[in-house]
């Protein structure tokens, strides 16, 4: 039983920032990787940004110098920063967190949060 609460999305003019978190809750045993995907209207779902336990990130192209994702272990929690914001940037953005359950024989698997919709006004 996991969930993943997001907060933070709303609306924004271009250029400015708005900061996304992430909590997961529950019987979690480990956390691997964290990230945040993103769905715009008519498109489909695409890798934001990744982030590893270690800390090593994988930005997409797109935001690659505007956006910075963040972890706190200790809080299961992982932020989006998002600044100079577009309005290409507007989407869902969902995140998820790869991690395996306590007293689970199962290896780790993708648990996604209900997604924040983002919306940037030109």
């Amino acid at each position: 039983q996991v969930q993943l609460v997001e907060s933070g999305g709303g609306l924004v003019q271009a250029g400015g920032s708005l900061r996304l978190s992430c909590a997961a809750s529950g019987n979690i045993f480990r956390i691997n990787d964290m990230g945040w995907y993103r769905q715009a209207p008519g498109k489909e779902r695409e890798l934001v940004v990744l982030i590893t336990s270690g800390g090593s990130t994988n930005y997409a192209d797109s935001v690659k110098g505007r956006f910075a994702i963040s972890r706190d272990n200790a809080k299961n929690t992982v932020y989006l920063e998002m600044n100079s914001l577009r309005p290409e940037d507007t989407a869902v953005y969902y995140c998820f967190a790869d991690l395996q359950l306590q007293r689970s024989i199962y290896s780790s698997r993708n648990y996604w949060g209900q997604g924040t919709q983002v919306t940037v006004s030109s």
